[in-house]
């Protein structure tokens, strides 16, 4: 074929993500890095490919097809990447394992390129309460924030709460503090703006309700004073709020991460240790942090007078006819185990998935073959090591 005449039998990397054309049909790209007969490294857009389903399988076998028919075989693949946040987020760890079990050294590294804050959300929405956290997150911004007159009112209502808190010395003056902003949409195309919006949720929550309960009032649309009425019920709850502040316990840890991460320039040595810290931090809050955030919460709910269930209660499960009174289950069992521990796990679970241990040595042993800076990060030991451990087989003694 054209391909391997012009560039030979390389080794190669397999980058693959899915894409929709203008017919909402599902299609698969296949890009390949590798390093040419001159030693350059090289990376290809090489084929796309539709694809009927999305499970591991298939995608195998459809990228098995396109690698054969250019004469490629999977024996030199050296290194496999996917986006781990699309709607076939679930099917990579397969496909990674089917390539693993032709060509053991076909190793997983993550796509540092990738927005992991979204990947990181992705995982969290596992765990049902967040799931719905982060629809009733939007709703009540978008109330707010799609009317200018409401965002007006949203800013004018933080005016007079700054001042009457300058007046009875609540906060501090100075240059560039106490800035009048409004709430952030989230977008699921923008990875940090889920942390953005939590943080000015919290910022402004007195507004924000304050706003929300001017809509109900005064909106002569049925609509939206229902829309007002139910986003303020919700933002009330004592879940609600617990979910808001664990989120941002999770996202304050790992959003160090995902900004290493989003550089253009990267210090992959830097940004693997940065892994490994937080995935020791979000394991610190998920075994140390729960009566602290406890604390938070419940204190956050007396200073705005919302209600603080009793935590030795029965935890009730829906409404009407199918409510359920599970007897073992208390509402610190729900609020501790079912949202704060499993959301934390989901985390560390995906954290994991993406950075194991082998892909963190890896990293960090392919760093020493870093031309920047001269070579600078150059050791043999690691380069020797690198060989031994992950490629034995294509180089000789």
């Amino acid at each position: 074929m054209l391909f391997v005449k012009k560039f030979g039998m390389p080794k190669f990397c397999i980058l693959v993500d899915e894409v929709q054309d203008e017919s909402k049909r599902e299609q698969m790209t296949i890009i390949l890095r590798f390093v040419d007969k001159e030693g350059f490294i090289k990376e290809r857009s090489f084929h796309v490919v539709h694809v009927g389903d999305i499970i591991a399988l298939t995608l195998n076998n459809e990228i098995c097809v396109v690698l054969s028919y250019y004469n490629l075989h999977i024996e030199n693949i050296r290194g496999q990447g996917y986006d781990g946040a699309s709607n076939m987020h679930c099917e990579w760890n397969g496909l990674q394992a089917l390539f693993l079990k032709d060509c053991p050294y076909a190793y997983y590294v993550h796509c540092m390129a990738h927005r992991l804050q979204l990947a990181l959300v992705t995982a969290s929405r596992e765990v049902k309460d967040v799931h719905k956290f982060f629809n009733h997150l939007v709703n009540i911004i978008n109330i707010v924030v799609n009317s200018s007159k409401r965002n007006d009112e949203l800013q004018h209502a933080q005016v007079e709460q700054v001042e009457n808190m300058i007046a009875s010395n609540e906060i501090e003056t100075g240059r560039g503090v106490n800035q009048i902003g409004t709430l952030q949409q989230t977008g699921d195309t923008r990875w940090g703006s889920h942390f953005q919006s939590i943080c000015r949720l919290i910022k402004m929550f007195d507004t924000t309700c304050k706003v929300i309960n001017t809509i109900f009032e005064e909106e002569a649309n049925y609509k939206q004073r229902g829309d007002a009425e139910g986003a303020y019920q919700v933002l009330t709850l004592f879940e609600f709020i617990l979910i808001l502040h664990l989120m941002k316990e999770i996202m304050g840890i790992t959003n160090i991460l995902c900004q290493a991460l989003q550089q253009h320039s990267q210090d992959l040595l830097n940004a693997m240790h940065l892994v490994s810290t937080t995935k020791l931090l979000i394991q610190k809050l998920r075994d140390d942090g729960w009566e602290p955030l406890l604390a938070r919460v419940i204190s956050f709910c007396e200073q705005h007078e919302l209600d603080i269930p009793d935590m030795n209660a029965r935890y009730t499960k829906a409404e009407g006819r199918y409510r359920h009174q599970d007897e073992d289950l208390t509402m610190k069992h729900h609020f501790r185990i079912g949202i704060f521990t499993v959301a934390i796990d989901f985390q560390l679970q995906e954290l994991n998935s993406r950075f194991c241990e082998l892909t963190i040595e890896l990293v960090i042993l392919s760093s020493a073959l870093n031309p920047k800076y001269a070579f600078r990060l150059f050791k043999i030991v690691d380069i020797c090591n690198l060989i031994k451990k992950y490629y034995p087989q294509d180089f000789t003694e």
